[in-house]
């Protein structure tokens, strides 16, 4: 079967916390449900699970990548090119710590841009349904179910107070 979507529109905020344990009840999983607000609200607000990021191992890795690079580009143009002046080494190390922080400056900050870009799944591709009014302060709760399922989620969701229901398909 397809999955469907369900839109919940709730002026309040205690009727969609309402509607998320409703869901809960009604034997939904946390994965089947988003709450979506153009307002800002705490992680947690609605009755909805804290999730975990990983956005802090992004820079590090990123920034492992960059010096290594910067390490390897910097030996190899060295000894591939050597200049040998007044019996001196080959590799000269303090102009390579030059090179190899701003490759570990610049791997930081490219790994961080894209770790903010995957931890907050942007592009959402078939997010389901979506109304304007969520961007001027109604809250919408869509639920992603099976045909089967689907009068479940708008029982909870009508019980819970939404001002209005809307049926889908999900992307």
């Amino acid at each position: 079967m397809a999955l469907r979507s369900v839109l919940g529109l709730f002026n309040q905020a205690d009727d969609a916390a309402q509607a998320v344990d409703n869901l809960k009840e009604a034997g939904f999983g946390d994965n089947d449900y988003d709450i979506m607000t153009g307002t800002p609200y705490p992680e947690g607000a609605f009755g909805e699970p804290h999730g975990r990021h990983r956005l802090y191992t992004f820079p590090f890795i990123g920034a492992l990548c960059g010096f290594s690079v910067a390490l390897l580009l910097t030996a190899a143009t060295q000894l591939n090119y050597p200049m040998v002046t007044g019996g001196k080494p080959i590799l000269a190390i303090p102009a390579m710590l030059i090179v190899m922080y701003e490759g570990t400056m610049l791997g930081a900050i490219i790994f961080t841009v894209l770790g903010v870009l995957f931890e907050s799944r942007v592009p959402r591709l078939g997010l389901g349904l979506f109304d304007r009014r969520i961007t001027e302060g109604a809250i919408g709760v869509v639920v992603s179910c099976d045909e089967a399922r689907l009068g479940q989620a708008e029982t909870a969701l009508r019980e819970a107070g939404a001002a209005e229901v809307k049926q889908g398909r999900r992307g």
